[in-house]
């Protein structure tokens, strides 16, 4: 295995490709064990073979991109739990990509435990902050293409009760303001979300609170919010994951 990794980073220093004669010296393996894992790495995909050299095949690069993403999402959850250390309370990011609300990273602990999903996320967007932060920021067709697919439905006493009435809400939202969510997903909870555009990609870092920390959670939210122009550029990176 480490001898294949090894002419893998050989292949992948050259751009152009290069010849196995070539890879066997820069990896330090002996010709013959050269010829052989590379006819290996070739037929499973790793590699493809051009013109006498040898370049990055589909599997390789599926494998750099998959290694590529875990980087991207490992840094997004070094500086959520940056936040959640710095101002106490459970931080999430997501973004809508594909028609679908997509919670990447929450950082929380066990004294600052995450909102518990007891309904799906992806379905009850007209119920939580993260969802109406992110719905908000799409057009009126969007908003309404989404709600066909998972309809407005009341999830505790506070959730809007309708599809017109919500959106009624998303449209006297101000654009890109922070969006507070008061016990409408989950009872005893309280939320609060900031919007995150990124090119054509709506995002959103939020943060939640127990309704009986309430007090706290605009403080917080704002918080957040002055630090988040300095936060974009790490963010910008992960909208690809």
């Amino acid at each position: 295995m480490q001898r294949a990794m090894r002419l893998l980073d050989a292949v992948a220093s050259h751009e152009a490709g290069a010849p196995a004669k070539q890879l066997a010296r820069e990896s330090g393996l002996a010709l013959p064990t050269a010829y052989h894992l590379l006819r290996t790495l070739t037929h499973e995909g790793y590699l493809r073979r051009e013109k006498g050299v040898f370049l990055l095949g589909d599997a390789a690069e599926r494998l750099g991109a998959s290694a590529a993403r875990q980087n991207r999402r490992a840094m997004i959850g070094e500086t959520l739990a940056h936040w959640r250390d710095a101002i106490g309370v459970p931080v999430y990011f997501a973004i809508y990509r594909d028609g679908e609300i997509e919670v990447v990273s929450i950082a929380d602990t066990t004294g600052k435990p995450a909102v518990e999903e007891w309904a799906d996320f992806r379905e009850t967007g007209h119920a939580h902050a993260i969802g109406q932060c992110l719905l908000s920021q799409l057009d009126r067709e969007a908003q309404r293409e989404h709600l066909d697919r998972y309809p407005v439905r009341p999830l505790t006493p506070n959730t809007v009760s309708d599809e017109r009435t919500f959106l009624r809400r998303l449209e006297g939202m101000e654009r890109m303001a922070l969006v507070v969510e008061h016990q409408e997903y989950a009872l005893g909870t309280v939320c609060a979300a900031i919007p995150i555009t990124v090119g054509t990609t709506a995002a959103t870092m939020a943060i939640s609170l127990p309704l009986c920390q309430v007090d706290r959670l605009l403080p917080a939210a704002r918080t957040l919010q002055e630090e988040l122009g300095r936060l974009l550029r790490t963010f910008a990176f992960s909208i690809s994951i």
